[in-house]
């Protein structure tokens, strides 16, 4: 026998062994099976894994605090941080190549050298307008992040609050 004979054969006593010796078992068979047992345990409503009662408090998680990692006001320090010495000194430094490199293609005029330099200025202009723009959509997203993370958290337990469960009263509406 080979070893793909081998393995089939080996699946389908598993199959077998699994469902309690019965064979050719279809989906309504099996559901039938599950419901029967279901009955016989008493328990024929849905159930959901959750927490203790005496979990952590309603709205967080387990383990879970009402605090994040980082506060608003870290992430209001960071922004500045982005503003006023990142972006600055980012600006500064694209500001002072292009002087330099300018001086040197105009010392360089005429040469292929100058041609060089030249589409390097270019090159590097739009690497520092990228860089630029990056930091400052980091300094925005942080400043955003402690609204944006709160409206969410909000949604998503209003959305959940507004889940009305089932009642033993609702056939005599």
């Amino acid at each position: 026998m080979t070893s793909k004979g081998l393995a089939y054969k080996v699946r389908r006593e598993f199959a077998i062994i699994r469902t309690g010796g019965r064979r050719g078992m279809g989906f309504d068979e099996e559901w039938a099976g599950l419901r029967a047992a279901a009955a016989e345990r008493g328990s024929t409503g849905m159930q959901l894994n959750g927490l203790p009662e005496e979990g952590p408090a309603h709205g967080y998680g387990p383990g879970g605090t009402s605090t994040l990692a980082s506060t608003a006001s870290e992430k209001n320090a960071a922004a500045g941080v982005i503003e006023n010495e990142l972006l600055t000194s980012t600006k500064k430094a694209g500001n002072h190549a292009d002087e330099s490199n300018g001086s040197a293609a105009t010392a360089f005029s005429g040469w292929a050298t100058a041609t060089a330099l030249k589409k390097v200025q270019t090159t590097w202009d739009g690497q520092v307008k990228t860089l630029l723009g990056r930091l400052g959509r980091e300094r925005d997203g942080l400043r955003n992040t402690a609204t944006t993370l709160r409206g969410v958290d909000i949604g998503r337990r209003d959305g959940i609050d507004g889940i009305r469960l089932p009642s033993a009263m609702d056939g005599y509406r």
